[in-house]
């Protein structure tokens, strides 16, 4: 009989897998595979945090094959050769895989396309897998990609997603193919305390939960920093233990300014990918350049170390920092904020947030996180570029009696109210009895000096 090899990469599922069931087409044994591959390390992606969240990822994945009567293939080394090596032991004819939008995807598809071709098999490739509209489906007249959201919301609306497909019954996997250990978490050195666990089995729990008591009031409380009142299904998203066409039409099912405004940033994952997938230089180089010379040198590099450390003398940017290194996730109001922080008020390069987002984030994504970094800094899509976000204000609007700051700035949990926001005002023994450092820099003067760096002033 005919077989196929599934490729697994950033689709750690078996609902709504366009791949997997191309592979089967009906009942066609299939080998199910997926390749930890080194050069993810050399590339610098693989974090602790992530690898941990990979390992329960694969685990269910294949917990659930075998209960459908197959099982993962897991194996080390090149993908290309790997995959290789799978399909000529199965003696497959055909190769499934999704489409991915960063350059590291586009080589490795374009390497195994002609590896394959060389022995004769054919390589499927399939879009809106880990994307609910594939990047390049809706562009403007003039160019390859929109570079502004809103228009771009505006078409991606509009286009007709395909139907959600169930997950198989039955996967017949060859026998006689050999496959390495499944990974585990256990061990992972600097791994975040609070990180949450992965895989298909938990990501469905976590979705079908939202959307039955938290998307309702996600328009009203989306900010709300201390009540906690996103979906946190990023990590989902990112290793596609969860369908974003799937994600789609039930939120949209459900109906509601809660599920509209949470739709909508579904559609930002898939904007922020159809502009990496025009321009996949903006992973490292400014998507619109601002000519910025950001700071250098020793105190440079000492308010980077408080901002990644959580004491920068503002209690939400240091809760929020502190709250990436306890999860490995934070709320993305707080990105928002404390890459604000980092680029405009303390003007350094924003690929020094991004590197160290990308260190500790369990969903950290090339595509939002740099793309997002960029939006802060004033270099991405933002039509606003020069626009800062007051810590100050920020504190008051989304965290307004300090509840989030004294969940995690243990030193300030005797300061009651909104008071906690700004502890250097307190008085002199209150003070003095805080464990808390002074602000690295006054907003007016980070404010001046950013102004003065983009020739505003």
């Amino acid at each position: 009989m005919n077989v196929s090899v599934v490729v697994f990469t950033s689709d750690l599922r078996l609902h709504d897998h366009p791949p997997l069931r191309a592979a089967l087409d009906g009942s066609r044994p299939v080998a199910p595979v997926f390749v930890r591959d080194p050069a993810v390390d050399r590339a610098g992606f693989a974090a602790p945090n992530r690898l941990a969240f990979l390992a329960d990822c694969l685990r269910d994945l294949d917990a659930g094959l075998r209960e459908r009567g197959g099982r993962l293939i897991v194996r080390h080394g090149d993908t290309v050769e790997e995959v290789c090596k799978v399909a000529a032991e199965a003696d497959a004819d055909e190769v499934h895989l999704a489409a991915e939008a960063g350059a590291f995807a586009h080589r490795r598809e374009r390497r195994l396309r002609r590896a394959l071709e060389t022995e004769g098999r054919r390589l499927h490739v399939h879009d809106t897998v880990t994307t609910a509209v594939p990047p390049g489906a809706v562009t403007p007249a003039s160019s390859d990609h929109f570079a502004v959201f809103t228009p771009y919301f505006r078409h991606w609306s509009q286009q007709p997603l395909r139907d959600a497909l169930a997950a198989p019954r039955v996967v017949r996997v060859p026998d006689g193919i050999g496959s390495a250990q499944l990974p585990s978490r256990n061990g992972t050195a600097r791994l975040s305390a609070g990180l949450a666990p992965g895989g298909e089995t938990e990501g469905r729990r976590r979705m079908a939960e939202w959307l039955r008591s938290g998307a309702e009031s996600y328009e009203d409380r989306h900010d709300d920093l201390a009540g906690d009142a996103t979906s946190r299904l990023s990590p989902h998203l990112h290793f596609g233990t969860v369908s974003p066409v799937e994600l789609v039409h039930r939120a949209r099912r459900g109906g509601g300014p809660g599920a509209e405004a949470f739709v909508r940033q579904l559609a930002w994952r898939d904007f922020h990918r159809q502009v990496l997938a025009a321009r996949q230089d903006v992973a490292r180089s400014d998507y619109r350049t601002r000519h910025d010379r950001w700071r250098s040198g020793p105190s440079a590099e000492a308010d980077a170390e408080a901002w990644k450390e959580g004491r920068t003398g503002y209690p939400i940017v240091d809760a929020a920092m502190r709250q990436l290194l306890h999860e490995g996730w934070m709320h993305n109001r707080g990105r928002l904020l404390t890459a604000s922080f980092l680029t405009k008020t303390l003007y350094i390069d924003w690929r020094v947030g991004a590197r160290h987002f990308l260190d500790w984030l369990v969903d950290g994504d090339i595509a939002n996180n740099q793309l997002n970094w960029q939006w802060m800094a004033g270099t991405g899509t933002d039509t606003r570029p020069n626009r800062v976000l007051n810590p100050l204000a920020q504190a008051k609007r989304s965290d307004p009696d300090g509840a989030y700051v004294r969940r995690w700035v243990p030193e300030l949990s005797g300061v009651r109210g909104a008071e906690v926001h700004e502890p250097w005002k307190l008085s002199g023994a209150r003070r003095a009895a805080l464990s808390y450092p002074d602000p690295v820099v006054d907003l007016p003067e980070g404010l001046a000096r950013f102004k003065q760096a983009r020739g505003l002033d």
